[in-house]
């Protein structure tokens, strides 16, 4: 592919995105009409929408465009999942500059689709507007499958919460693509391409999660929003929290404690949970805390003492871009 995306149109980017698309069983009719249609089996349809702005959400000389794609997809199926629900279908809305080469939306096009792969939906339809920033809007859909949603607010006193997944990962690698390093490359492919747990969400529901999320933003302002929506007191255990030794030896170089990223750091996507005390947990699932009565202190405690760092907040006044 050769030019910008002034030079192919509208038309022309559209065809080009969409010929590199995939489907799904779920997809009973996809791009090029005036709507998609989408089987629901279960006859309710779990949704999502997220925004990702150049500059804010991701750099192009920290991330492939492909990079890019894998990341938008992945942070709007992580949310079907911390539903309890099974992902099926995303649609794509997209702002570019018309003198973008084309080989970038095409190359972000397929991480998208990549990603639809893993956690088994497909891209069924989109837009594309022309813009003076890349800006990427995605919804995703999901299907229950006769479970009942997994919401913020069920968490019970006696609870157990446990974490599947990742944490930390993409904070620490976005600490050394601060710092103008590339390495080590696992936590910087964490944070340019974070790989969510989608078929733990389901899974979870199956047990009998009480209540459930995705870490978007940081662990505990992530357990804050259940703990508000249950008024309850969650407690976490920071010395049940694992910390590899690479995110140790990352935090001593760059002079911060690691228990930072793991706590506060979001963009992981793992998922989170309360479970009843006596469900027994897959191996793949960490006890790291319990649900409490809540009380006068802070509605999520470390060590039984308040947390001084705040995560994520798109509108905080110390939120720097990427």
């Amino acid at each position: 592919m050769k030019g910008t995306v002034g030079e192919l149109g509208e038309f022309g980017l559209i065809r080009e995105l969409t010929s590199r698309l995939t489907t799904t069983p779920a997809v009973k009719l996809g791009p090029g009409d005036d709507a998609a249609v989408v089987a629901a089996p279960d006859r309710r349809v779990v949704a999502s929408t997220d925004v990702l702005l150049e500059g804010r959400h991701f750099r192009r000389d920290w991330s492939t465009a492909y990079d890019v794609g894998r990341k938008a997809a992945a942070q709007n199926l992580a949310d079907i999942a911390a539903m309890g629900a099974v992902p099926t279908a995303l649609l794509l809305g997209l702002v570019v500059p018309a003198d973008l080469p084309v080989t970038w939306p095409a190359e972000m096009m397929d991480g998208i689709r990549d990603e639809c792969q893993v956690a088994g939906a497909a891209v069924v339809g989109g837009d594309v507007v022309r813009g003076d920033a890349i800006t990427i809007a995605i919804t995703a859909l999901g299907d229950l499958r006769n479970h009942e949603p997994v919401t913020r607010s069920g968490a019970r006193p006696g609870d157990v919460v446990a974490v599947t997944g990742w944490l930390g990962w993409s904070a620490a690698g976005h600490a050394v693509l601060s710092r103008g390093f590339r390495s080590p490359r696992a936590f910087v492919e964490a944070h340019r391409r974070p790989e969510p747990p989608y078929h733990a969400g389901p899974a979870a529901a199956g047990l009998g999660a009480t209540a459930m999320t995705d870490v978007s933003d940081g662990l505990v302002a992530d357990l804050g929003h259940i703990a508000e929506a249950s008024q309850v007191r969650i407690d976490l255990r920071s010395g049940d929290i694992d910390i590899p030794s690479q995110m140790s030896d990352i935090g001593q170089a760059v002079g911060v404690d690691p228990i930072q990223w793991v706590l506060s750091g979001g963009e992981d996507h793992a998922i989170v949970a309360t479970f009843p005390s006596d469900v027994k947990l897959p191996a793949r699932w960490k006890v790291i805390g319990a649900v409490l009565n809540p009380s006068a202190l802070p509605q999520v405690t470390v060590d039984g003492a308040p947390w001084a760092h705040a995560g994520w907040d798109h509108f905080g006044d110390d939120q720097d871009a990427e």
